[in-house]
């Protein structure tokens, strides 16, 4: 790439720290910017230091695409289809009655899911150590870097419409200044919201959660949704072990049929617990079930309550 530096009235020793300067320049982008910056110089040929510094600095500014301040930043999940169910949520749902759907930007690695473990094994299931058996430190410093870009990108909210990446929500939004929905805050607001009643008296309003093993294990959900008042039930160890996990396996074989008998029973066995509603918090299980099948309207999409939230958040803006 040919850069033409306005240097051509400095003294030869300017126009060789130039030229060497030239050489160091790795970003394309960067580089392309600098060379329509003059490089002024003073009378005894030194470059004026501040100017170039500014210059450099002003360079380097990242360039927002979007400046509208609705504008949504999308992390993108494991599950690159899950991804753009969301997408097609946000989409319909904030353009109805003629309304525009609001700017957003995504940022979308297939990648980040060759270091999570496999999750539908019955082997990611540990009931002793209540963590995710994994070194997750690259995961989540990839996550930071793919927030960050879309703050450079002009998001004014952020959004990860994933399960497992809830589960370092902290760490990945750490030192961000926009506003980074949870889920789990979000699923919590609309029951608080519904003024459920107990099914049983004297206990308080009980909700069931159904999870692949590293997102039950995680917690957020039980804790966002106990924060709220709610009595959360999950799978006892022998469900998840025998039915729940059978039924994502069974998925992963094609045997639709077999994995929608194992979760209808894994859903009617915390229904059986006088739970209001189940919350089904995988991504393998959405789909799986018909539309018309009874049991749905006993359960929830957490995504389709994120959906909700990120709508109202920017028209609100």
């Amino acid at each position: 790439m040919t850069m033409s530096f306005h240097a051509l009235n400095c003294p030869p020793a300017v126009r060789s720290s130039v030229k060497k300067n030239k050489t160091q320049i790795r970003n394309p982008s960067v580089a392309a910017q600098i060379s329509s910056v003059p490089i002024h110089c003073d009378e005894s040929g030194n470059l004026l230091e501040s100017k170039r510094n500014l210059a450099l600095k002003r360079c380097q500014a990242p360039n927002p695409l979007l400046s509208q301040r609705n504008t949504v930043g999308i992390i993108g999940g494991v599950s690159a289809f899950s991804t753009l169910i969301f997408l097609e949520k946000l989409v319909l749902w904030s353009s109805k009655d003629g309304q525009e759907c609001m700017p957003f930007v995504v940022c979308s690695d297939p990648a980040i899911s060759k270091g999570l473990p496999v999750l539908g094994s019955i082997h990611s299931f540990n009931s002793k150590n209540d963590k995710i058996q994994f070194n997750h430190g690259p995961i989540v410093g990839n996550l930071q870097r793919k927030r960050v870009f879309l703050e450079q990108s002009g998001a004014r909210c952020i959004v990860m419409p994933c399960h497992l990446s809830h589960a370092w929500h902290s760490e990945i939004s750490e030192g961000c200044s926009l506003p980074f929905l949870h889920v789990g805050d979000c699923v919590a607001r609309e029951l608080s919201e519904a003024k459920l009643r107990p099914l049983e008296a004297g206990s308080d309003v009980r909700i069931g959660v159904l999870a692949t093993p590293a997102a039950s294990i995680s917690g957020f959900y039980q804790e966002k949704l106990r924060s709220q008042g709610f009595e959360v039930v999950l799978p006892d160890q022998a469900s998840m072990q025998h039915i729940v996990l059978p039924a994502i396996e069974a998925m992963n074989r094609r045997d639709i049929e077999g994995a929608r008998n194992l979760l209808r029973i894994a859903i009617q066995l915390l229904l059986v617990s006088a739970v209001n509603t189940v919350i089904i918090a995988s991504d393998e299980m959405h789909g799986l079930l018909p539309h018309d099948d009874p049991l749905l309207k006993k359960c929830i999409d957490p995504m389709d309550a994120l959906a909700r939230s990120t709508i109202k958040w920017a028209k609100s803006t």
